[in-house]
């Protein structure tokens, strides 16, 4: 699916400064302190624990590390300085896996690496970032899954021989954003976000946080819900931290869908989404819901997916 326009053609633009920042960033000189571990984010997505259906965006998870010399509860100015090393594993998949109907979408299985950099210019939050998008039966992620199935006495799936093919697609992410304070625990955060690779895409939202779970912390974003979850921890109040945002992408590409099928891609996305952090002396525990509007023109229904993220120590 591609639609070339004048919007098109702004992200091209957009994302090619993006690109040059990340080649700078590459090129620097280490800083003269050792980088060293700052923080782990991870983030577990299914719909199992959203609308309890297994279809489209069906699960995902993300592992982050994230290095660099220090961290102060703010973003450095400089880009490289803050490095994100990520690990997604994704499954997009038909409604019905043993007999999808004609006019579904095909099975994708997606394991994307990649590197970002975090990173702040006159107030405005950026980040950075190229990816390899790996999909097709040789991430192993669908015999995975039939493996599952048969582990837990399910039907064998069939869609798996007309799934996406084996490809690796390169893909840049840039997004920039700017907190805006409204008292001591409130904060609204307007954001804009330009992909090119796997999909492209323009995505513009915001997103409310009510409590401390962001206050001097690095927050990153999944990518398939626009959950923002922590990375790097900031202020550690005790308490719970409510999180709302919603977002709209116009899409212009997407690997995931063929010119040969008998579906129509969306050109627009629409996501909203509701989290709850708590934050205990010594554990934290993460859940967000995310209604994903319609991703292609015959999907007969919206979807909810649900997120979590558990940090226990006893």
């Amino acid at each position: 699916m591609t639609r070339p326009s004048l919007a098109r053609l702004a992200i091209d633009h957009f994302l090619a400064a993006a690109a040059l920042v990340v080649a700078v960033a590459l090129a620097m000189p280490a800083v003269a302190q050792e980088r060293v571990t700052l923080g782990w984010g991870r983030l577990l997505t299914n719909d199992a624990i959203g609308d309890g259906k297994d279809r489209w965006r069906t699960g995902s998870y993300v592992l982050n590390r994230v290095r660099g010399p220090s961290w102060s509860g703010e973003l450095p100015t400089r880009p490289g300085e803050i490095l994100e090393f990520r690990l997604r594993v994704e499954t997009l998949a038909p409604a019905d896996l043993v007999t999808p109907g004609p006019l579904d979408r095909r099975y994708v299985g997606a394991l994307t690496l990649g590197m970002h950099t975090h990173f702040q210019m006159a107030g405005i939050e950026s980040s950075v970032g190229l990816d390899a998008v790996i999909v097709g039966p040789q991430t192993g992620i669908s015999r995975l899954h039939g493996d599952l199935h048969d582990a837990l006495g399910l039907p064998a799936p069939t869609v798996f021989g007309g799934q996406i093919a084996d490809d690796i697609f390169p893909t840049l992410t840039a997004e920039f954003g700017r907190t805006l304070d409204f008292g001591s625990s409130v904060s609204f955060r307007p954001f804009v976000e330009a992909q090119a690779g796997a999909e492209t895409l323009l995505r513009v939202g915001g997103d409310f946080t009510f409590g401390h779970v962001a206050t001097e912390a690095l927050m990153l974003r999944d990518n398939s819900t626009g959950q923002r979850y922590r990375a790097v921890a900031g202020d550690r109040v005790q308490g719970i931290s409510v999180l709302l945002g919603g977002d709209i992408a116009e899409v212009y590409d997407s690997e995931y869908f063929l010119a040969t099928d008998a579906i129509t891609p969306s050109d627009t996305r629409k996501r909203l989404r509701a989290g709850m952090h708590w934050q205990g002396a010594q554990s934290e525990v993460f859940y967000g819901v995310t209604w994903l509007g319609k991703e292609f023109d015959e999907q007969p229904d919206d979807q909810l997916l649900g997120s979590i993220n558990l940090r226990l120590q006893f």
